[in-house]
């Protein structure tokens, strides 16, 4: 049993490793973190690193708040940017 839930978790790491990194969109991007993430705390606690999992499992959604808050910031500025006229700088 074990070795199928270690076998889910790394097929999550990998499906969202190259989900990052072959995705266009930025909130596809951000989708593919978490699936990167969810298989990433999985492995933490197989490991019975219960403290670090604990860790991961908090900082997760933080962390993607903050990448959506990037990403509205961002967009927001090249609004701005385009609208002025400044989008060749």
């Amino acid at each position: 049993m074990e070795f199928l839930v270690s076998m889910i978790a790394i097929a999550l790491m990998v499906i969202g490793a190259f989900g990052v990194i072959f995705m266009k969109r930025p909130l596809d991007k951000i989708i593919m973190f978490d699936i990167m993430d969810a298989g990433f705390v999985l492995v933490v606690v197989l490991f019975k690193y219960l403290d670090v999992a604990l860790f991961a499992a908090l900082a997760g959604p933080l962390s993607t708040l903050v990448f959506i808050l990037s990403i509205v910031k961002i967009k927001e500025i090249r609004t701005n940017k385009i609208a002025s006229g400044e989008a060749n700088d």
